[in-house]
């Protein structure tokens, strides 16, 4: 992996910020605070996120709503381009953007997925995708305080973070797993131990339900042999039941043709009162019309006086209409004569001859016209004299015609009453006959019913005997029905026995494979406890040692370039260091700034060639990132650095540092400074051969 370039928007003290990075060893250098090590988070953030516990408001610039890192870099002879970027909601700062470009191909994916492809991308193990970047931080990129404080950490913390790293703690996980495994196994034992003890006894009762099972089906034969013979004594009473049965069934039928018979006495009573109530009714209405007095004479005289009337009204109605149309046509005429005034009052030329005309002139036509008016006047008033007269002789023959027609109508009620009556003494003699059959149908139902009455007396001695039979042939169905349950009850408990025996095989198959299960449980807890565990101990440990002599090997060499020959140093089995002076051994506590750095340093660079021997496809292993590693140091071990330098196989080195001396050791320098809390990039790349 090679890093090409990054470009930085609102990250920290950067605002818009990019620098490009050259193969070989560059030094980030600046005055501290510049910004130098912002440069190495935006790094591993492009890569793989936020990690756990960190904030983003840690990497966001103070007081913007969002920011973005854009990281280019080599992979493989791939070039990609990843993008993340962050956005303020609220109080909180989270990631917003997630993009990463193969090959000009460029893909929007969650952050969790682009965290993903990329440890894809660097052949990292897949159990480093649910964990923080701790082979990154290991292999590439370490924080110089934070190697320290792995080599402070208690023995079995410090060994725990590096089983994690070198990938050996499957092997604890394996050992704590088949711990637990082998207590369940034994918990299980001890189960499935406890649910076979009964094995005998269940056999045992198997047989006791099975010798039931033969006493039981001896019992269901002589109970189905009464059965039978039970049923054939009920079914031959059964047919003597029929036969009386039919009798009271004629003798029913009797009694309902009886009821029937006997309703329609009832409706032929009602009906011969029904007619002989309208024969009284009728007599009366026909008494009552004869009392009226009719005349004929009278009547059409009535009705001829009416139409007389009548005519007399249509010509004084028209009478009427003639003298409002000259009355309005008058009243027309004494407009058109007022119109004309005016017209004629207002003129000053002649309309056919175009001459003056003299006042005398209209003088003498407007006499004329008033005169005309005056007329029409005393014409109008005689004819409202004539049309009152007329209102009131058509008021007056109304008067007469409506006495006229009320006298029509009473004679007409009259007359319709009288023709009514012949009806109605029509209706009355049908009434009579018809009065007269209704009492005959009346007597002959009467006759059936005294026959039909007889029949029953003489069929009423089959009740008593049907309701005898009846209950004895109950007793019969009850004691039939008695031995039907017995032998059910027998079936199913003879079934249910069955069932039982079948349950108690199935079971004694299951405690039979259970002892077979004992058998194998114990074999493997017993194995996994003896045999297993110490083999996995065993590997373990020769894979510790074998990774404790090399690295502790490798931890040597590195200090003894960093540090005065008199001193030596090693690693215990916890991979503690161990600093020995003269034959005597110093506290890592008790050693100089400078002396402390130089231990963190060689643990650092030893851990990062471990690593990357043990896991060699991994795609980081030409990369290594140095974060202020010679805090402390003396101007001696700063010199030493440049051994350090030329010792690390690493096609990019990157330092960042603010020791000018450092700047002399390597091929580029990029150097950051920091004015009004706002980092620029002031030289982004400057050649420098090693002398």
């Amino acid at each position: 992996m090679i890093i090409k370039h990054i470009a930085l928007e609102n990250i920290r003290s950067y605002k818009k910020e990019e620098v490009e990075f050259p193969e070989g060893s560059i030094v980030l250098s600046g005055d501290i605070g510049s910004g130098k090590t912002t440069i190495l988070l935006a790094i591993e953030f492009a890569l793989f996120g936020l990690q756990p516990g960190q904030k983003g408001s840690s990497l966001l610039r103070y007081g913007e709503d969002g920011g973005k890192v854009r990281l280019k870099f080599e992979v493989g002879g791939r070039e990609l381009d990843v993008e993340r970027g962050l956005e303020r909601k609220g109080d909180s700062v989270r990631q917003s953007t997630s993009k990463i470009k193969i090959d000009n191909r460029e893909e929007e994916m969650s952050t969790a997925e682009l965290k993903n492809k990329v440890l894809a991308l660097l052949n990292y193990p897949k159990e480093f995708a649910r964990k923080t970047n701790i082979l990154y931080r290991f292999t590439v990129y370490t924080p110089q305080e934070e190697m320290k404080q792995i080599i402070k950490e208690k023995p079995e913390a410090r060994l725990n973070t590096l089983r994690h790293i070198f990938g050996i703690n499957k092997y604890k996980k394996v050992r704590e797993n088949t711990e637990l495994y082998t207590k369940r196994i034994r918990k299980k034992i001890r189960s499935l131990e406890g649910s076979v003890h009964d094995l005998a006894d269940i056999k045992k009762s198997k047989e006791e339900k099975e010798e039931n099972v033969r006493e039981l089906k001896k019992e269901i034969g002589k109970l189905e042999t009464g059965l039978k013979e039970q049923e054939a004594q009920r079914e031959e009473f059964e047919k003597s039941v029929k036969e009386v049965e039919k009798k009271q069934e004629e003798k029913n039928n009797y009694e309902r043709e009886r009821d029937k018979i006997q309703v329609r006495i009832q409706g032929v009573n009602e009906n011969l009162e029904s007619k002989k109530n309208e024969k009284e009714n009728l007599k009366n209405q026909i008494s009552e019309a004869k009392k009226a007095d009719f005349k004929p004479e009278l009547f059409e005289k009535t009705v001829k006086d009416l139409e007389k009337k009548e005519e007399e009204i249509e010509n004084e109605n028209k009478k009427f209409m003639g003298i409002m149309s000259n009355i309005k046509s008058l009243n027309s005429k004494i407009e058109e004569a007022e119109s004309l005034k005016e017209r004629i009052a207002s003129l000053k030329l002649c309309p056919t001859c175009l001459q003056d005309v003299e006042e005398g002139y209209k003088k003498n036509i407007l006499r004329s016209k008033d005169d005309e008016i005056e007329g029409n006047k005393r014409k109008i008033n005689t004819l409202e004299e004539k049309k009152q007269e007329s209102i009131n002789i058509i008021e007056k023959k109304k008067d007469e015609m409506k006495n006229l027609r009320e006298k029509r109508d009473e004679l007409n009620m009259i007359k319709i009453k009288l023709e009514s009556a012949k009806e109605k003494e029509e209706r009355l003699e049908n009434i009579e006959n018809e009065i007269k059959q209704t009492e005959k149908d009346s007597e002959l139902l009467k006759t059936q019913i005294k026959k039909l009455s007889e029949y029953i007396s003489s069929l009423k001695k089959y009740d008593q005997l049907v309701e005898s039979k009846k209950k004895e042939l109950e007793k019969l169905k009850s004691k039939e029905q008695e031995i039907r349950i017995n032998v059910a009850s027998k079936r199913k408990e003879k079934d249910m026995t069955l069932d039982r025996i079948e349950e108690i095989k199935r079971e004694i198959k299951k405690k039979e494979n259970i002892l077979e299960e004992l058998k194998q449980l114990g074999e493997v807890e017993d194995w996994l406890s003896s045999s297993f565990l110490d083999i996995v101990s065993y590997t373990e440990r020769n894979i510790l040692l074998k990774l404790r002599e090399e690295f502790s090997k490798l931890f040597n060499e590195w200090f003894n370039i960093l540090v005065p020959e008199e001193f030596n140093v090693s690693l215990d089995e916890d991979f503690t260091p161990i600093i020995e002076q003269k034959d005597y051994e110093l506290d890592y506590d008790f050693l100089s700034g400078g002396e402390r750095t130089a231990v963190a340093l060689a643990y650092r660079l030893s851990l990062n060639h471990v690593i990357n021997s043990l896991l060699s496809k991994i795609k980081t292993r030409n990369l290594v990132i140095l974060d202020e590693p010679t805090d402390g140091f003396s101007e001696q071990q700063l010199d030493k650095m440049r051994d350090v330098l030329n010792e690390l196989d690493a096609k990019q080195l990157i330092i960042v540092s603010h020791e000018d001396k450092i700047e002399s050791f390597v091929e580029n320098i990029i150097k950051f400074s920091k004015n009004e809390e706002v980092t620029k990039v002031e030289n982004r790349t400057v050649d420098k051969n090693k002398g």
